[in-house]
């Protein structure tokens, strides 16, 4: 059984919505999946991870200050990420708010680890992972939690623990 952490930057509630969708869907394929605010996420539970799923409301095309930092604390277990599977997603308030580009500098903090990276399912856009404007939609928990069985999927496939 694979162990997925889904974690995430959430003020006005969304991304947080989005995470428990995401942890849903690994759960359906039997992962155990964790899902925590990145304030309460050690750089520790990012090892005891197989999987990671990262969210993060969009600032200025980017992802939080709170994620980032997180990210940028994560450099003291950068070897021990390694052929972990990484996914992404993000909230914002506006349409041409940023969201790709936030999805990318998520990508980016586990490319850097050296994390096998995915996107969200082609039924879903099959793009650079989950991202919604405003409040989640039905359609956007449907994909978010696609995202989850995903990552759960590769995860276990990878055989990281």
């Amino acid at each position: 059984m694979s162990k997925i952490l889904v974690v995430h930057a959430s003020k006005g509630g969304n991304t947080k919505r989005l995470a428990e969708a995401l942890a849903v869907g690994a759960r359906e394929i039997g992962a155990e999946a964790t899902v925590q605010s990145v304030q309460e996420t050690t750089i520790e539970d990012l090892v005891a991870a197989d999987g990671i799923a990262a969210g993060s409301p969009v600032y200025f095309g980017s992802m939080s200050s709170e994620m980032k930092s997180f990210w940028d604390r994560s450099v003291t277990v950068r070897e021990k990420l390694v052929n972990k599977v990484g996914a992404a997603f993000v909230t914002s308030g506006h349409l041409a708010g940023g969201r790709e580009t936030a999805l990318l500098s998520l990508l980016q903090a586990m490319l850097m680890h050296e994390m096998v990276v995915i996107g969200d399912p082609i039924q879903h856009g099959g793009h650079y992972g989950v991202s919604c404007v405003g409040t989640p939609t039905e359609e956007d928990l449907d994909a978010a939690s696609a995202l989850g069985r995903k990552l759960a999927q590769v995860a276990s496939r990878m055989c990281v623990s």
